[in-house]
Order: C-alpha cells, then structure tokens, then sequence
C-alpha cells in the first residue's frame, strides 16, 4: 500500500531498495510470516522466550494486536522480487533519549543473500531520518557468525557480550549487544556514496 492510498487509516511506509522493499505487514503475509515465526531450529535465535507450539488462529489475534501499532512498534514486511521473506521492526523506542531496538527475521531462502543487510540500511535510514533516532541497539547470538556479520556491514558494533546470557535448545549461550549511532551512520552513509 502506497502512502498516498485514502483508504489507509494511517500511513503505511514504503521504503524502496535496490532488491529488498519495506512495506506494511498485510494479511497476505500470514502464511509465510506464521511459517517464520514458528519455525523451532530458528526459535532461540528470534526469540528470548521459550519455545511453544501456535495454534493458528492464537497467533493470527496476537499478531493482528501486534500489527495494531498500539504497542510504539513499527513492523515492516520484508520483500523480494515481489514475495514475502521476511520482517523487521523498531520497538522499545525511548522517546526521550531517542533511541530503540531492532530485530529482523528472514526466511532461510533468503538468508546469505544481502537481503537482511539492505533491509537494515533501509530500517536505519528510516530510523535516524523520519524518526529522529539518535542511537539503535540490537542483541544477537554470539555463535550467529552471519547475522553479526550482517550487522556490521550495515554498521552497528559491538558493545557488549553477556557470558552464558541465552538458553538455547539445552545448553547457554553468550550473546553479544551491539549499537549503531546516528552519527556512525551518517558517516558510513556518506562513504558509500559516490563522490
């Protein structure tokens, strides 16, 4: 849905990539977003609560609630060559020290491609720019050797690591805190563009 589209009751950005689009979640979504979201070998690397099974119309009302925006969450659909693959969102926004966490969760066709490091650049951008975020945070596994690398590439670095902090599928895990700066950005912005 376009943002000029009167019938949207409120506005639904688009943010346009070289190959990766960031639009609104629609109910078109579901079946692959569902598919994402309880898929149990990516559980722990998406989640910090334990695994559970969804029944289906549960998660279609939790979700419709979390789609709401009613929680300051912005949630963006990923997509590629016109198919879902994946979403990403802002959360915890603090509105007086302007800063908030990031996620992302791809489908696994759809990993080691540059989609989720494109999809980040258009969420940071969308971040510092029209939300007027001053810093942004994210927690990965430590053992997630793509995603940090992803989270690199876009800029974000590492600022912390929580020794045994995870509990994932029987044992702990370190997982690692990393943050990217509106200024970091700015400067890594204007190094990739072409003088």
């Amino acid at each position: 849905m376009r943002p000029s589209d009167a019938a949207a009751p409120r506005l639904q950005p688009v943010l346009f990539g070289e190959f990766v689009t960031l639009r609104a979640i629609a109910p078109d979504d579901f079946d692959a977003l569902f598919a994402l979201e309880s898929d149990l070998t990516t559980w722990e690397l998406r989640n910090a609560t334990p695994p559970a099974p969804w029944e289906r119309s549960a998660w279609e009302e939790h979700t419709r609630a979390r789609l709401s925006g009613n929680d300051g969450a912005v949630r963006f659909a990923v997509e590629a060559g016109g198919s879902f693959v994946g979403s990403c969102l802002l959360t915890g926004v603090d509105d007086l020290a302007r800063h908030a966490d990031v996620g992302i969760s791809l489908a696994a066709d759809a990993r080691g491609r540059g989609l989720g490091t494109e999809a980040l650049r258009l969420l940071a951008r969308f971040a510092f720019t029209r939300h007027n975020l001053h810093r942004l945070q994210l927690e990965v596994l430590a053992r997630n050797d793509a995603a940090v690398a992803c989270y690199r590439k876009v800029g974000f670095v590492e600022e912390g690591r929580r020794r045994q902090h995870a509990w994932v599928d029987g044992r702990y895990e370190d997982d690692l805190i990393m943050g990217l700066l509106r200024d970091e950005w700015m400067d890594s912005e204007a190094g990739s563009k072409p003088q």
